[in-house]
């Protein structure tokens, strides 16, 4: 029996609009081109869930549960248009503090794959940063970056490390279903773990 396959995508300046440590839920927008493509990947079968740093909580500048209620109401937005995430998982530790669940490091993704039970190998990881893209390969999944949020800045160090680079979210459901048919984390690319 084959697992479901699943999007994983970064939160802010992926989902939604990147603003400075969001901790207020009205102040969730969402990004161009989201929903749409949010929707076709979901109509094409894969889960969806959110990984998301959330430092701003290990620097004292919000509490998890203001992490919570914005997630609640992105997650509400979503519903709205008919589009369910699976789950969303944050690391609210700051980067001094050297957790194994701060992207990129691998520890959302595992826990996210154990309880989703998907492979990390046979997904793929969409965000705006590097340290998104580097989620993926250090998983085997493929990775997507997109130029909303901080990816166009991002862009020129991501060069080698991310398996795509688009535009926007509904890029990257036209990326995900051209390669839904193949093993994702199979992908003729040297770099991928073997």
């Amino acid at each position: 029996m084959s697992k479901r396959r699943f999007v994983l995508l970064d939160r802010d300046g992926t989902v939604i609009v990147d603003k400075h440590y969001l901790h207020d839920p009205e102040l969730v927008e969402l990004l161009p081109g989201a929903v749409s493509g949010l929707r076709r990947m979901q109509d094409m079968g894969f889960g969806l869930a959110l990984l998301t740093n959330q430092s701003g909580v290990g620097r004292g500048y919000f509490s998890e549960n203001d992490v919570h209620a914005v997630n609640n109401r992105l997650l509400a937005m979503l519903a709205e248009q008919g589009v369910t995430i699976d789950a969303v998982y944050h690391c609210p530790h700051a980067p001094e503090e050297q957790c194994r669940c701060r992207k990129p490091e691998p520890g959302m993704m595992m826990q996210a794959a154990g309880e989703l039970g998907f492979d990390p190998f046979d997904c793929f990881m969409v965000g705006d940063k590097l340290v998104d893209v580097q989620l993926g390969r250090n998983t085997g999944a493929v990775s997507i970056l997109v130029r909303t949020g901080k990816g166009a800045e991002e862009e020129s160090r991501c060069k080698g490390v991310a398996d795509f680079v688009v535009d926007d979210l509904a890029q990257a459901a036209e990326i995900i279903a051209s390669l839904k048919d193949k093993q994702a984390g199979r992908l003729d690319s040297p770099k991928r773990p073997q």
